[in-house]
């Protein structure tokens, strides 16, 4: 018997699971929803600790170590404000689905996902009034290896969302379970394998539900009527969580600390020439200024996107734990947070406050062609910031927070979940990923031969034939160059 049928005395009667939450999940699938989307699981699947059954002839059953929310007073028709307020209690939860029947019931998981026991739940219930619903930790581990590891900070839709949007549609009973969702790290276990998961509080790690134990065994095999068990390299890429490997692709891009001192220690005027020359011209982010001259900034985007301002729009989601409040709470470390505000430079969309979030959560940066609230506290921070200018104005005069971490336009440029910014006094401009190497490779190339071009004309020659370095220079160059790298 699982913790919750014990302490309700009854089985609950819903079990609903979120795809997509995890902002660490949703990149490694190569997709960031918009709003969240759901399944159901069987009621019969909840469990506790023990065993759970890989039948014989199956090969993917699949673990995600999850955060239970388990309803405490009864929701229909709660905003987002309100709905973490009917959440009764969290634990841990392991969502286990088996692979091999997922073509079954495309999409719907009601065979793969709803087998007796694949929905352990426990040990230990926290109570929900003593825990922020974005201050808990959710972590797994795979025969006592740690394998994920993430807080609720990072999902894309907080807790008192997700009941919010469950309760537009359907009464959410005492006891209904709602699986929030599993951050990267979800893979498959063998048989004779142990799961363990565990959720506690950020801030106080006596807060926890223990840790949720679960052997995988071999079972009997399915039997032979209904729709046959299934795999192929795509089920188990999903299952896995990682494509197979491949020697004709490249790894995917990284912005090293090595590539971000480089990065630092070129202008964006050159880098920008070199984007100039590749054919990209409309890279530079306009109309914008540093808060803090002689500050530079390297990272990778992560975007916000304003929409203009209508009043019955704006009740629905101008309000409360908004998108606005979302991107700059789920900001990472390295990541520049580009707002795309539609070059409006007469309402605020960064403030000093949410800016000091970012700050402690290790932002690169922030850039926004909107502008800057309490202006010169924003200045006053470490945290590097780009604006159109100051105002006094709240967003809502002109702006509806809209969505996060879709492709924006900031300053007359694209800009994409992932594209590395460089910013200095001059602006800042977008490198594509796939470009950086080579983008940066020839602006230091163009920087040391500016430098010796820089010497040359202090020392009295002209700039015919030297700026830029033509042939006759060059040798000169070479020779500068052997000379200064001894």
């Amino acid at each position: 018997m699982d913790v919750l049928t014990e302490q309700l005395g009854r089985r609950p009667g819903k079990v609903i699971a979120v795809h997509l939450s995890y902002r660490s999940r949703a990149e490694q699938r190569g997709r960031i929803p918009a709003h969240a989307s759901y399944f159901m699981k069987a009621s019969s699947s909840l469990t506790g600790e023990g065993d759970v059954v890989r039948p014989e002839g199956t090969e993917l059953l699949g673990f995600e170590g999850e955060i239970a929310a388990i309803i405490g007073t009864e929701a229909r028709d709660v905003t987002p404000s309100q709905g973490w307020s009917h959440v009764g209690w969290v634990t841990a939860a392991n969502d286990l689905g088996l692979h091999d029947l997922r073509a079954a019931d495309r999409g719907s998981n009601v065979r793969s996902k709803s087998g007796d026991g694949f929905t352990p739940i426990g040990p230990a219930l926290i109570d929900a009034r003593q825990v922020d619903q974005r201050g808990l930790r959710v972590r797994t581990w795979l025969d006592g290896t740690l394998v994920q590891d993430d807080t609720s900070a990072g999902m894309l839709f907080d807790i008192g969302a997700l009941v919010a949007d469950l309760s537009r549609v359907m009464t959410l009973e005492v006891g209904d379970v709602i699986l929030t969702g599993t951050p990267a790290g979800a893979s498959v276990a063998q048989p004779g394998q142990v799961v363990e998961v565990e959720v506690s509080s950020v801030t106080d790690e006596s807060l926890t539900s223990g840790r949720l134990r679960t052997r995988v065994v071999s079972g009997a095999p399915l039997a032979p009527w209904g729709s046959p068990a299934e795999v192929d390299d795509k089920q188990r890429e999903d299952a896995w969580g990682q494509a197979p490997e491949r020697a004709d692709e490249a790894p995917a891009f990284e912005l090293t600390d090595e590539l971000r001192q480089r990065l630092l220690s070129v202008s964006v005027a050159t880098l920008s020439a070199q984007l100039r020359k590749r054919g990209f011209n409309e890279v530079s982010i306009d109309g914008v200024r540093s808060l803090t001259p002689g500050t530079k900034l390297v990272g990778r985007a992560r975007t916000l996107r304003y929409l203009p301002y209508r009043k019955d729009l704006f009740a629905a989601r101008g309000g409360g734990y908004n998108a606005q409040k979302r991107a700059i709470d789920s900001v990472g470390p390295g990541e520049v947070l580009v707002m795309d505000a539609r070059g409006v430079d007469d309402a605020g969309t960064i403030g000093d406050i949410l800016a000091l979030r970012a700050q402690l959560r290790g932002a690169a940066g922030v850039i926004t062609d909107g502008c800057a609230r309490d202006y010169a506290l924003v200045a006053d921070l470490d945290l590097p910031v780009w604006a159109a200018g100051p105002h006094p104005a709240v967003l809502g005069r002109r702006h509806i927070p809209w969505e996060t971490d879709v492709d924006v336009a900031c300053g007359g440029a694209l800009v994409q979940v992932g594209d590395v910014i460089v910013a200095d006094d001059d602006g800042p401009i977008v490198i594509p990923p796939d470009l950086v190497v080579e983008v940066l490779e020839a602006a230091e190339r163009q920087e040391s031969e500016e430098e010796f071009i820089v010497e040359m004309v202090r020392a009295g020659e002209s700039v015919d034939g030297l700026y830029p370095l033509g042939p006759t220079w060059r040798p000169r160059y070479e020779a500068w160059l052997a000379a200064k790298s001894h």
